[in-house]
């Protein structure tokens, strides 16, 4: 009886360790950018951030709990059963974004669809560490077996926590790095399948076949994924895509429907070209109007549509607009798509004008020069992220970088359809030191009634001291009425948001999810 050389056993030992060290790092990456996949996806459709990366959390350890305790169970054709399991992952896991997609645009599933994929995934990524810690008993010591895998593992998760925010994310977006990764994880399956081939006779063969079909369909995928994207953009809103891009921070997409513009940020609406008017005019003539000093320097916060700016720029007095805007990409947007300089008039290539790229909270740690009127153009608190731009300690820095009689307003959501959240904003404004506030509200056909809040450290008289000659829809006879709530939107009682609270969250999706049902 014949047997192999020492060195070619050796060898053969050697192949196979490495192998599953390799295997043992890619199941890291892909476990840990499929959780992130999932999370970053629910949060983009259902807000709440907090809520769902909690949720995804939660269920993907439990799974993966289970998963890791019914291994001990699986005893024999230990190979075969972690080929099986991540051919499996590779293919659930690749597919996982565009059934999240689908069902969202075409079905009430979404919510089952999403628990039962992060369960399904975290399960078969439970049994991956006991079946490689097996595996690699006949190739190594215990001490030796465990810290491998362990390391190789976690260094695979290290490498992908670092690519999801800076590469995966900007790049390739969240669909196309589903399938990406699908196919990086089947390439387990083949890399074990080719080096243990000799072992896995036809049972190996099959496995192999089954590999390469699933490889294909999920390559297919994301060759035409461009075009996918694009009817699944589509399917979301009613005006034809003109632009749409996935940038670190957001998903920008402009529709255009003959002359309507339309501006979504994570497919919320911010803008509609048609009444946008009454939204700026609201939110920058009233404080101008109502101003009872020169106002020569500005802030804006946000805004990086430059449709402020615009308005803005129709009172000769002011010298100086400084706008601050997390995403350079929406400033860059702002001065150079054609559909969007219509509307701005070019704002923001104004001499008057100088753009930050920077976090509005951190510019106002950093500012040392005062504003005389201060403009926050936020996006709604509809995230952690965001809801920290409209708590007390965030007033109180926009009230450090105003002057001793400075203005400052605030859009504050629909005062209608989110009245805890609005009322909430006034009542934080006016607890981060603002003694004097002004809430007041308009109708914007696209938005619905919606509100803003006016406040100074010093009383504001009420009186209009500029004319409105600039105004499309804003009257002296007019302004008085939009401090008047009626009896169903009258202040309530409501929490101050603070970062380390943000009450405003919940009001706010709390309040829309009741609408949006």
């Amino acid at each position: 009886m014949s047997t192999a050389p020492p060195d070619l056993a050796n060898q053969s030992k050697q192949k196979h360790s490495a192998t599953l060290i390799y295997a043992a790092f890619i199941a890291g990456l892909c476990s840990i950018i499929y959780e992130l996949l999932i999370a970053t996806t629910v949060s983009y459709f259902m807000g709440d951030s907090v809520k769902f990366f909690s949720l995804t959390i939660g269920l993907y350890m439990a799974a993966m709990g289970l998963g890791s305790y019914l291994s001990k169970f699986m005893t024999d054709k230990l190979l075969q059963r972690f080929v099986m399991a991540e051919i499996l992952l590779g293919l659930i896991g690749g597919l996982s974004i565009p059934l999240l997609y689908f069902t969202y645009t075409t079905t009430a599933l979404f919510y089952p669809t999403y628990v039962l994929l992060t369960l399904s995934i975290g399960f078969l990524i439970g049994l991956e560490i006991p079946f490689l810690t097996r595996l690699m008993e006949s190739y190594q010591a215990l001490k030796s077996n465990i810290a491998n895998i362990l390391s190789f593992d976690y260094l695979g998760a290290l490498i992908a926590t670092i690519a999801f925010p800076f590469f995966l994310l900007p790049v390739l977006g969240i669909y196309q790095s589903s399938l990406l990764f699908g196919l990086i994880n089947m390439s387990i399956a083949a890399v074990v399948l080719y080096s243990f081939r000799r072992s896995l006779g036809k049972t190996g063969k099959r496995l192999q076949f089954l590999t390469f079909v699933m490889s294909v369909v999920i390559l297919v995928m994301l060759v035409f994924s461009g075009r996918a994207l694009k009817e699944w953009d589509q399917m979301l809103y009613n005006g034809r895509i003109v632009h749409s891009e996935q940038t670190p921070y957001q998903k920008i997409t402009l529709t255009k429907s003959k002359d309507d513009l339309r501006l979504y940020l994570n497919g919320v609406l911010q803008f509609s070209s048609v009444d946008e008017y009454r939204y700026h005019e609201s939110l920058v003539m009233v404080p101008m109007t109502y101003a009872g000093k020169l106002i020569k320097r500005v802030l804006v916060l946000g805004a990086g549509d430059g449709l402020a700016v615009r308005e803005l720029l129709k009172y000769p007095e002011i010298q100086e607009i400084v706008l601050v805007d997390l995403d350079s990409r929406m400033t860059e947007l702002a001065k150079n798509n054609a559909h969007l300089v219509d509307i701005n008039l070019a704002s923001l290539a104004n001499k008057k004008v100088q753009v930050v790229i920077a976090d509005a909270f951190v510019y106002l740690e950093k500012n040392q020069q005062p504003y005389d009127l201060i403009i926050n153009d936020l996006p709604d608190p509809n995230s952690v992220a965001l809801s920290r731009l409209y708590s007390k300690q965030y007033y109180r820095l926009a009230r450090e970088n105003l002057t001793s009689d400075g203005l400052m307003v605030t859009q504050a959501t629909s005062p209608f359809f989110v009245k805890p959240a609005f009322w909430s904003i006034a009542k934080t404004i006016a607890a981060a030191g603002f003694d004097y506030t002004y809430p007041y509200h308009t109708n914007v056909p696209s938005f619905g009634d919606w509100g803003f809040v006016l406040s100074g450290l010093k009383p504001i008289s009420l009186v209009p001291k500029r004319p409105l000659e600039h105004s499309l829809f804003l009257s002296p006879e007019t302004l008085p009425s939009m401090f008047v709530f009626a009896k169903d939107i009258q202040e309530i009682a409501v929490d101050i948001n603070q970062i380390d609270k943000p009450v405003v969250l919940d009001y706010y999706l709390n309040s829309w999810r009741y609408f949006s049902d």
